[in-house]
């Protein structure tokens, strides 16, 4: 493998299988476990989930490239997914884009020179409620404007949190705190 897989890593991984009946129902963990290693997922990763889990490379594949969280090529610290389905399209999603383009100067799908930002349109993230809604990482902002996405962007600039943005949270006035996705998908 290009890039090695790390003893921790394979613990972690070894620990998660053991929670399941069957070893392929780790694919997804395995999956976010390589992008953690590795910030994307590589043919080399898939080959390791693969033989980790027991399923063929083609499988885990289907897997990384169904689910918009994984990526197979390189995105910024801080990765903006702007959900663009019904319920945010109708209460504003497209003004989170266009401040997204103006403020950083990229196209879905690119990367700031720094390597600090990038930024995608996905299909629906699960906060239909709570729209429009943008992820970074793997924290939910909700009930955006384009001020309020600017003032959470400001402030991780700012502070430069870890890349769950934990940290950020007790920073962020009221109104621009986010939650971690695994409270709405556990």
């Amino acid at each position: 493998m290009a890039k090695e897989i790390s003893e921790k890593a394979e613990k972690r991984l070894a620990e998660i299988i053991e929670k399941y009946p069957e070893k392929r129902s780790a694919a997804l963990p395995a999956l976010y476990i390589v992008q953690e290693e590795h910030g994307m997922i590589t043919e080399e990763g898939i080959k390791w989930v693969a033989e980790r889990v027991g399923l063929s490379p083609v499988h885990v594949k289907e897997l990384a490239t169904f689910y918009t969280m994984f990526h197979e090529k390189p995105v910024g610290r801080y990765h903006i997914q702007v959900c663009r389905t019904l319920s945010c399209a109708i209460c504003g999603c497209k003004g989170l884009s266009e401040y997204i383009v103006n403020r950083l100067g990229i196209k879905p799908g690119e990367v700031t020179e720094d390597g600090l930002w990038s930024f995608e349109e996905v299909e629906c993230l699960g906060s239909c409620g709570t729209a429009p809604m943008v992820e970074i990482n793997d924290t939910y902002f909700e009930n955006l404007t384009p001020e309020k996405l600017g003032e959470i962007m400001d402030r991780i600039e700012k502070e430069k949190p870890d890349l769950s943005l934990s940290t950020i949270n007790d920073k962020l006035g009221e109104g621009l705190k986010g939650h971690p996705r695994s409270e709405v998908y556990p």
